[in-house]
């Protein structure tokens, strides 16, 4: 109980009369705590407008056309490489021949190592044996990688850094629309090409484009949507990975099996490049550029700034890259990376491995044309509203707990993809799918709101450049492994299997166990954040003439953060 001398200290602070600029603050504070108070109490779907569902719906459709337009070398890959001769090339199957009538007679054209046994192969006695086999290429090898990985990560990441720059000071959402529409131009003529030089300059274009996609969407969501719905709206925004991934095995085995006039591959990039073009001119029309969180903190310091000599490229760079010397964020992208890594082999060889081991464009088309879509999505969406839920009361630390568990569950599914056989194969996929995927809005909501929000465009992709790179140049590691296997006696397809073992689910284990240190580290600096910030309102608070306890009665007996 209080003394009568503090009590009456008190009431000489309640009583005491304050200023007309005090009284306005201090009536301004107790009408915004009623309107937040309010907001709270409201469910989270009472908390949507129908802009801010529309706006989703917008950048999902762009993120899906990203994924379509990346993905569709991987599924043309091996009538285009035949047609513009590269790669490694095998013995397979005569295209007008039938799969399963020539592996019954034990003609088994991927078993066999060069040119000599290819044609050796054959089905039927005497003179009526037939050889089902051709020796061409088949759409895999370092060249292959090569295309698919740096020569669109490099440019990839790094133009989103700089472009980004860009887009924490100017109008996101025209930027946004210009890239969609460069990209979509890309895919487009890369239905022209008659060269390998011609495909590599167009892919280094579609990096170029689709950099400023992911940056400009995250920042102009997390401006868009409260922090309790921001997870939730990333991991919606993050269906467009699976969408567009599955649209372009529907679409690009359906076009290239139909062949429509011997050049099925080249409609496949024609017909997947021109909705890119319709949406960019959608979003110039109809998205309004969000009102940017915090801006008078950052009109305050813009003030500021401007009276300070102008910051040079490597000055700003260096401010976007300082919270990210943090370790508990470092690794946490760290563990982020080594998962997306098992993402981008499983994604750039799906095509190939299903193909080895005789599965055919329709059969691949039937099964990756919608699992990723259903299971994906749901990963996503789920993890995102499930670490929305715990991160309540608990901290940002709680949301990688939800990325532990899930990619624990998910890693010996993804090996029963590679151990079964179809259909079972392609089931497996569906709680790989399920479980292996919340990291992605997970994380990427741990960096937005790990990250002030000036910077907040710029910081993204940075995060997008280190986990690209890791991940978009680990594919790089496949040809070696498998020549490792096939100097062992394996076949192709026993050797990319196991590689495959050692980079896909081998590597959801790892990024699991990367984020056990992470979690304990982002509790830590949390704790850290939190203190501070209770520092700064008591600092508020005197200001106002509170009593210092009056803050945050949560701190005032409770266990202080650490500040060593």
């Amino acid at each position: 109980m209080a003394s009568t001398e503090e009590q009456s200290n008190v009431n000489d602070v309640m009583v005491a009369p304050a200023s007309g600029e005090t009284q306005q603050l201090l009536k301004n504070q107790s009408q915004k705590s009623i309107e937040e108070s309010d907001e709270e109490n409201k469910m989270f779907w009472q908390k949507i407008s129908i802009y801010q569902v529309y706006t989703l719906i917008i950048f999902l459709i762009t993120y899906l056309l990203n994924q379509l337009d990346r993905y569709m070398l991987a599924i043309t890959i091996k009538p285009m490489s035949q047609e513009l001769k590269f790669g490694d090339m095998d013995c397979m199957l005569l295209s007008n021949y039938s799969s399963n009538d020539a592996i019954s007679d034990g003609a088994k054209c991927e078993d066999a190592k060069d040119t000599k046994s290819c044609f050796a192969k054959t089905y039927g006695n005497g003179s009526e044996a037939i050889n089902p086999c051709k020796w061409d290429y088949n759409g895999q090898g370092f060249e292959y990688q090569i295309v698919a990985g740096p020569v669109f990560i490099v440019i990839y990441t790094f133009a989103g850094i700089f472009i980004s720059f860009a887009a924490d000071k100017y109008n996101r959402k025209v930027m946004l629309g210009a890239c969609l529409i460069l990209w979509s131009v890309m895919t487009l003529l890369t239905g022209f090409i008659k060269e390998y030089w011609q495909l590599v300059l167009l892919r280094f274009g579609l990096g170029f484009g689709e950099a400023g996609c992911t940056p400009f969407v995250a920042s102009m969501l997390t401006d868009i949507y409260p922090t309790e719905l921001r997870g939730t709206a990333l991991g919606i925004y993050n269906w467009g990975i699976y969408m567009g991934y599955s649209l372009s095995y529907a679409l690009g085995n359906l076009i290239t099996a139909a062949n429509i006039n011997g050049q099925g591959w080249r409609w496949s990039f024609f017909i997947s490049g021109i909705p890119g073009i319709l949406m960019g001119l959608l979003i110039f029309v109809t998205v309004k550029e969000p009102e940017r969180k915090n801006a008078s903190m950052q009109s305050e310091q813009k003030d500021t700034q401007s009276e300070q000599p102008k910051a040079s490229v490597c000055q700003r760079l260096g401010t976007i890259l300082k919270p990210f010397l943090a370790p508990s964020l470092m690794l946490a992208i760290l563990a982020g990376s080594v998962r997306n890594a098992a993402g981008y082999v499983f994604a750039y060889n799906t095509q190939p491995y299903f193909t080895g081991i005789g599965q055919t464009k329709e059969d691949i088309a039937k099964y990756m044309g919608w699992i990723p879509i259903v299971g994906g999505s749901l990963g996503v969406a789920v993890g995102g509203f499930i670490s929305d839920r715990v991160v309540k009361g608990r901290g940002i630390y709680a949301r990688v707990v939800v990325v532990i568990f899930s990619l624990l569950v998910a890693a010996p599914f993804a090996a029963g993809t590679l151990f079964l056989s179809p259909p079972w194969a392609y089931i497996c996929q569906i709680p790989t799918y399920l479980f292996g995927e919340m990291w992605i809005g997970i994380t990427l909501a741990i960096v937005v709101e790990m990250i002030p929000s000036n910077i907040r465009t710029s910081a993204v992709a940075v995060y997008l450049f280190i986990i690209s790179n890791i991940g978009g140049n680990m594919p790089l590691l496949v040809p070696p492994i498998q020549q490792a296997f096939e100097n062992g006696g394996y076949t192709k397809s026993q050797s990319l299997r196991g590689a495959l073992y050692i980079l896909y689910p081998g590597l959801y284990v790892a990024g699991a166990v990367l984020f056990i240190p992470a979690m304990f580290l982002l509790k830590r600096d949390q704790k850290r954040m939190q203190f501070m910030e209770y520092v700064n309102m008591q600092d508020s608070s005197k200001a106002l003439g509170k009593m210092p306890g009056e803050a945050n009665p949560a701190y005032q007996d409770s266990e202080k953060p650490p500040t060593n």
